[in-house]
Protein backbone atom coordinates (compact mmCIF):
# COMPACT_ATOMS: atom_id res chain seq x y z
CA UNK A 1 0.00 0.00 0.00
CA UNK A 2 1.38 3.47 -1.18
CA UNK A 3 -0.90 5.31 1.85
CA UNK A 4 -1.04 4.43 5.46
CA UNK A 5 -3.95 3.19 6.29
CA UNK A 6 -6.25 2.92 9.77
CA UNK A 7 -9.12 0.72 10.48
CA UNK A 8 -11.29 2.43 12.93
CA UNK A 9 -14.77 -0.09 14.62
CA UNK A 10 -17.10 2.49 14.57
CA UNK A 11 -19.61 0.19 16.57
CA UNK A 12 -18.21 -0.22 20.07
CA UNK A 13 -18.39 3.39 21.89
CA UNK A 14 -20.95 4.58 24.54
CA UNK A 15 -21.40 7.64 22.18
CA UNK A 16 -22.55 5.80 19.22
CA UNK A 17 -20.92 5.69 15.62
CA UNK A 18 -21.38 9.43 15.19
CA UNK A 19 -18.54 10.14 17.67
CA UNK A 20 -15.99 7.47 15.79
CA UNK A 21 -16.84 8.94 12.72
CA UNK A 22 -16.32 12.57 13.67
CA UNK A 23 -13.27 11.68 15.09
CA UNK A 24 -11.99 9.84 12.08
CA UNK A 25 -13.10 12.83 9.93
CA UNK A 26 -10.87 15.17 12.41
CA UNK A 27 -7.67 12.88 12.15
CA UNK A 28 -8.15 12.81 8.33
CA UNK A 29 -8.09 16.50 8.16
CA UNK A 30 -5.33 16.65 10.07
CA UNK A 31 -3.24 13.31 8.95
CA UNK A 32 -4.22 14.02 4.97
CA UNK A 33 -1.65 11.52 3.73
CA UNK A 34 -3.94 8.78 6.02
CA UNK A 35 -6.65 6.56 4.50
CA UNK A 36 -8.90 6.21 7.64
CA UNK A 37 -11.52 2.95 6.97
CA UNK A 38 -15.04 2.98 8.96
CA UNK A 39 -16.06 -0.21 9.71
CA UNK A 40 -19.62 -1.18 10.70
CA UNK A 41 -23.50 -1.31 9.45
CA UNK A 42 -22.81 0.32 5.91
CA UNK A 43 -26.67 1.51 6.18
CA UNK A 44 -25.58 3.87 9.91
CA UNK A 45 -22.45 4.80 8.70
CA UNK A 46 -22.84 5.70 5.01
CA UNK A 47 -24.95 8.80 5.89
CA UNK A 48 -22.27 10.19 8.18
CA UNK A 49 -18.76 8.60 6.58
CA UNK A 50 -18.59 12.28 4.02
CA UNK A 51 -16.25 10.78 1.38
CA UNK A 52 -14.61 8.00 3.80
CA UNK A 53 -14.25 3.94 2.95
CA UNK A 54 -17.10 2.07 4.96
CA UNK A 55 -16.80 -1.83 5.13
CA UNK A 56 -19.65 -3.02 5.57
CA UNK A 57 -19.69 -5.14 9.45
CA UNK A 58 -23.23 -5.99 10.51
CA UNK A 59 -22.56 -7.75 13.82
CA UNK A 60 -21.65 -6.35 17.01
CA UNK A 61 -19.99 -7.72 19.94
CA UNK A 62 -20.84 -6.61 23.29
CA UNK A 63 -18.81 -6.64 26.79
CA UNK A 64 -21.53 -9.18 28.10
CA UNK A 65 -19.70 -11.93 25.87
CA UNK A 66 -17.86 -14.39 26.20
CA UNK A 67 -14.73 -13.10 23.91
CA UNK A 68 -13.83 -16.31 22.55
CA UNK A 69 -17.17 -17.65 21.70
CA UNK A 70 -17.89 -14.28 20.20
CA UNK A 71 -14.95 -13.93 18.41
CA UNK A 72 -15.62 -17.48 16.67
CA UNK A 73 -19.42 -17.26 15.87
CA UNK A 74 -19.49 -13.86 14.85
CA UNK A 75 -17.28 -13.46 12.11
CA UNK A 76 -18.98 -10.15 10.67
CA UNK A 77 -18.46 -8.03 14.26
CA UNK A 78 -16.67 -5.13 13.32
CA UNK A 79 -14.07 -6.26 15.46
CA UNK A 80 -13.17 -9.17 13.40
CA UNK A 81 -13.78 -7.68 10.56
CA UNK A 82 -11.20 -4.54 11.25
CA UNK A 83 -8.73 -7.22 12.96
CA UNK A 84 -9.17 -9.07 9.28
CA UNK A 85 -7.93 -5.92 7.39
CA UNK A 86 -4.53 -5.97 9.49
CA UNK A 87 -4.01 -9.28 8.94
CA UNK A 88 -4.90 -8.73 5.43
CA UNK A 89 -2.55 -6.15 5.14
CA UNK A 90 -5.51 -3.86 3.73
CA UNK A 91 -5.01 -2.03 6.87
CA UNK A 92 -1.73 -0.51 9.36
CA UNK A 93 -3.59 -0.31 12.48
CA UNK A 94 -7.04 -0.81 14.09
CA UNK A 95 -8.68 1.46 16.59
CA UNK A 96 -11.44 -0.10 18.43
CA UNK A 97 -13.33 1.31 21.66
CA UNK A 98 -15.55 -2.42 21.90
CA UNK A 99 -15.45 -5.20 24.37
CA UNK A 100 -11.57 -5.37 26.03
CA UNK A 101 -11.66 -9.11 26.02
CA UNK A 102 -12.64 -9.62 22.69
CA UNK A 103 -10.56 -6.96 21.02
CA UNK A 104 -7.19 -8.85 23.10
CA UNK A 105 -8.55 -12.26 22.22
CA UNK A 106 -9.58 -11.38 18.47
CA UNK A 107 -6.42 -9.68 18.03
CA UNK A 108 -4.29 -12.41 19.45
CA UNK A 109 -5.69 -15.34 17.24
CA UNK A 110 -6.12 -13.40 14.01
CA UNK A 111 -3.19 -10.84 13.70
CA UNK A 112 -1.02 -12.99 16.00
CA UNK A 113 1.89 -12.19 18.09
CA UNK A 114 5.31 -10.74 17.34
CA UNK A 115 7.95 -13.04 16.97
CA UNK A 116 9.76 -13.66 20.53
CA UNK A 117 6.55 -12.53 22.08
CA UNK A 118 4.47 -15.10 24.64
CA UNK A 119 1.86 -12.71 25.69
CA UNK A 120 0.32 -9.25 24.20
CA UNK A 121 -0.07 -6.99 26.94
CA UNK A 122 -2.22 -3.52 27.54
CA UNK A 123 -0.16 -0.08 27.58
CA UNK A 124 -1.21 3.02 29.26
CA UNK A 125 -0.02 6.07 29.16
CA UNK A 126 -0.08 7.85 32.61
CA UNK A 127 0.40 11.61 33.37
CA UNK A 128 3.51 11.96 35.86
CA UNK A 129 5.20 15.10 36.64
CA UNK A 130 7.92 14.77 33.82
CA UNK A 131 5.62 13.83 31.14
CA UNK A 132 3.95 10.72 30.44
CA UNK A 133 4.56 6.17 32.22
CA UNK A 134 3.62 4.07 30.22
CA UNK A 135 2.17 1.40 32.62
CA UNK A 136 2.67 -2.52 31.31
CA UNK A 137 0.68 -4.47 31.87
CA UNK A 138 -2.57 -2.83 32.86
CA UNK A 139 -4.76 -5.68 32.72
CA UNK A 140 -4.40 -8.15 29.88
CA UNK A 141 -2.46 -10.71 32.03
CA UNK A 142 -3.36 -11.64 35.51
CA UNK A 143 -0.57 -14.03 36.64
CA UNK A 144 2.83 -13.67 34.74
CA UNK A 145 5.94 -15.57 34.25
CA UNK A 146 9.22 -13.77 34.78
CA UNK A 147 10.19 -14.01 30.68
CA UNK A 148 6.77 -11.96 30.50
CA UNK A 149 7.81 -9.39 32.50
CA UNK A 150 11.02 -8.95 30.41
CA UNK A 151 8.95 -8.73 26.98
CA UNK A 152 6.87 -6.30 28.53
CA UNK A 153 9.58 -4.04 29.21
CA UNK A 154 10.77 -4.71 25.73
CA UNK A 155 8.05 -3.85 23.65
CA UNK A 156 7.43 -0.90 26.16
CA UNK A 157 10.21 1.10 25.57
CA UNK A 158 10.14 0.44 21.51
CA UNK A 159 5.98 2.51 22.15
CA UNK A 160 7.70 5.17 23.47
CA UNK A 161 10.73 5.46 21.70
CA UNK A 162 8.20 5.78 18.49
CA UNK A 163 5.10 6.98 19.57
CA UNK A 164 6.21 9.35 22.31
CA UNK A 165 9.33 10.24 20.85
CA UNK A 166 11.72 9.16 23.93
CA UNK A 167 14.89 8.11 23.33
CA UNK A 168 16.40 5.24 25.30
CA UNK A 169 13.61 5.20 27.44
CA UNK A 170 13.80 4.19 31.67
CA UNK A 171 12.61 1.12 32.43
CA UNK A 172 11.14 -0.13 35.74
CA UNK A 173 9.74 -3.02 37.48
CA UNK A 174 6.86 -2.34 39.90
CA UNK A 175 7.50 -3.47 43.31
CA UNK A 176 7.32 -3.48 46.87
CA UNK A 177 10.66 -1.95 47.40
CA UNK A 178 13.81 -0.86 45.78
CA UNK A 179 15.85 -3.99 47.02
CA UNK A 180 16.67 -5.82 44.46
CA UNK A 181 15.75 -9.09 46.57
CA UNK A 182 11.91 -7.46 47.31
CA UNK A 183 8.73 -8.28 45.58
CA UNK A 184 7.15 -11.70 44.46
CA UNK A 185 9.13 -14.70 42.66
CA UNK A 186 7.83 -13.44 39.28
CA UNK A 187 9.77 -10.19 40.16
CA UNK A 188 12.87 -11.40 41.40
CA UNK A 189 13.04 -13.74 38.67
CA UNK A 190 12.40 -10.83 36.53
CA UNK A 191 14.80 -8.47 37.88
CA UNK A 192 17.88 -10.22 36.56
CA UNK A 193 16.39 -10.76 33.42
CA UNK A 194 15.75 -7.29 32.61
CA UNK A 195 19.08 -5.77 34.37
CA UNK A 196 20.63 -8.20 31.55
CA UNK A 197 18.36 -7.57 28.81
CA UNK A 198 20.08 -4.07 27.19
CA UNK A 199 17.27 -1.85 28.51
CA UNK A 200 17.47 1.53 30.24
CA UNK A 201 17.07 -0.61 33.27
CA UNK A 202 17.14 1.52 36.53
CA UNK A 203 15.97 -1.03 39.15
CA UNK A 204 12.46 -1.49 40.88
CA UNK A 205 9.91 0.63 41.42
CA UNK A 206 7.72 1.62 43.94
CA UNK A 207 4.26 2.87 43.77
CA UNK A 208 5.01 6.31 44.74
CA UNK A 209 7.40 6.73 42.34
CA UNK A 210 5.28 6.26 39.23
CA UNK A 211 3.61 9.60 39.52
CA UNK A 212 6.59 11.19 40.18
CA UNK A 213 8.13 10.14 36.56
CA UNK A 214 11.09 7.97 37.89
CA UNK A 215 10.82 5.80 34.87
CA UNK A 216 9.33 6.17 31.26
CA UNK A 217 8.32 2.26 30.97
CA UNK A 218 6.55 0.76 34.39
CA UNK A 219 6.37 -3.00 33.85
CA UNK A 220 4.22 -5.55 36.43
CA UNK A 221 1.32 -8.03 36.13
CA UNK A 222 -2.15 -7.02 34.93
CA UNK A 223 -3.69 -7.53 38.26
CA UNK A 224 -0.80 -5.07 39.80
CA UNK A 225 -1.12 -2.78 36.87
CA UNK A 226 -4.75 -2.76 36.41
CA UNK A 227 -5.16 -1.44 40.59
CA UNK A 228 -2.17 0.75 40.10
CA UNK A 229 -4.66 2.04 36.84
CA UNK A 230 -8.02 2.47 38.55
CA UNK A 231 -6.39 3.88 41.94
CA UNK A 232 -4.91 6.63 39.98
CA UNK A 233 -8.22 7.11 38.11
CA UNK A 234 -9.87 7.45 40.94
CA UNK A 235 -7.41 9.44 43.32
CA UNK A 236 -7.28 12.34 40.13
CA UNK A 237 -10.98 12.58 39.63
CA UNK A 238 -11.17 12.58 43.90
CA UNK A 239 -8.58 15.13 44.26
CA UNK A 240 -9.98 17.53 41.28
CA UNK A 241 -13.75 17.47 43.14
CA UNK A 242 -12.21 18.22 46.43
CA UNK A 243 -10.35 21.01 45.11
CA UNK A 244 -13.00 22.28 43.24
CA UNK A 245 -15.58 22.02 46.21
CA UNK A 246 -12.67 24.18 48.37
CA UNK A 247 -12.18 27.10 45.54
CA UNK A 248 -16.17 27.43 45.81
CA UNK A 249 -16.08 27.48 49.37
CA UNK A 250 -15.82 30.95 50.10
CA UNK A 251 -15.71 34.59 48.06
CA UNK A 252 -12.15 34.57 48.72
CA UNK A 253 -11.05 31.38 47.53
CA UNK A 254 -13.51 31.95 44.32
CA UNK A 255 -11.39 34.70 43.94
CA UNK A 256 -8.40 32.91 43.58
CA UNK A 257 -9.95 30.19 41.82
CA UNK A 258 -10.52 33.26 38.76
CA UNK A 259 -6.89 33.77 39.00
CA UNK A 260 -6.04 30.25 38.65
CA UNK A 261 -8.65 29.17 36.27
CA UNK A 262 -6.07 29.11 33.34
CA UNK A 263 -3.38 26.91 35.36
CA UNK A 264 -6.04 24.40 36.64
CA UNK A 265 -7.60 24.04 33.07
CA UNK A 266 -3.94 22.72 31.56
CA UNK A 267 -3.78 20.55 34.85
CA UNK A 268 -6.63 19.39 33.67
CA UNK A 269 -5.74 18.56 30.14
CA UNK A 270 -2.53 16.73 31.56
CA UNK A 271 -5.66 14.09 33.09
CA UNK A 272 -7.68 13.71 30.27
CA UNK A 273 -7.88 10.53 28.41
CA UNK A 274 -9.08 11.97 25.89
CA UNK A 275 -5.71 13.74 24.98
CA UNK A 276 -3.53 10.45 24.71
CA UNK A 277 -6.16 8.83 22.90
CA UNK A 278 -6.26 4.74 23.93
CA UNK A 279 -4.28 1.91 25.25
CA UNK A 280 -2.16 0.43 22.96
CA UNK A 281 -2.26 -3.94 22.90
CA UNK A 282 1.81 -4.49 22.58
CA UNK A 283 3.46 -7.31 21.50
CA UNK A 284 1.25 -8.05 18.38
CA UNK A 285 2.46 -7.95 14.68
CA UNK A 286 0.61 -4.71 13.83
CA UNK A 287 -0.78 -2.13 16.54
CA UNK A 288 -4.63 -2.14 18.11
CA UNK A 289 -5.62 0.64 20.15
CA UNK A 290 -8.15 -0.29 22.95
CA UNK A 291 -9.86 3.32 22.68
CA UNK A 292 -11.95 4.24 26.24
CA UNK A 293 -15.29 3.24 26.34
CA UNK A 294 -16.43 6.69 26.54
CA UNK A 295 -14.56 7.84 24.30
CA UNK A 296 -15.69 11.19 22.09
CA UNK A 297 -14.44 12.45 18.76
CA UNK A 298 -11.49 14.25 20.52
CA UNK A 299 -10.26 10.58 21.94
CA UNK A 300 -11.11 8.67 18.57
CA UNK A 301 -8.88 11.59 16.39
CA UNK A 302 -5.96 10.72 19.13
CA UNK A 303 -6.01 6.95 19.19
CA UNK A 304 -5.80 7.01 15.26
CA UNK A 305 -3.27 9.30 15.69
CA UNK A 306 -1.22 6.93 17.96
CA UNK A 307 -1.65 4.16 15.22
CA UNK A 308 -0.04 6.76 12.84
CA UNK A 309 2.50 8.04 15.07
CA UNK A 310 3.52 4.22 15.52
CA UNK A 311 4.10 3.30 11.93
CA UNK A 312 5.53 6.48 10.88
CA UNK A 313 8.11 5.29 13.36
CA UNK A 314 8.63 2.00 12.35
CA UNK A 315 11.65 1.67 10.54
CA UNK A 316 13.33 4.62 12.41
Amino acid sequence: MSKMTIALDTMGGDLGPSAAVEGALRATKEYPHVKIMLVGPQDILSPLAQGLEVLHAPEVITPAETPTTAIREKKNSSIVVGLRLVKSGEAHGFVSAGSTGALLTGATVIIGREKGIERPALGTLLPTAKGFVLLIDSGANMDCKPSYLLQFGQIGADYMQRVMGISNPRVGLVNVGAEEEKGNKATKEAYPLLKASGLNFIGNLEGREIPQGAADVAVCDGFTGNVVLKLTEGLSKTLMGMIKEELMSTTLSKMGALLAKGAFKKLKTRFDYREVGGAPFLGLKSLVVKAHGSSDALAFKNAIRQCIQYNERKSD
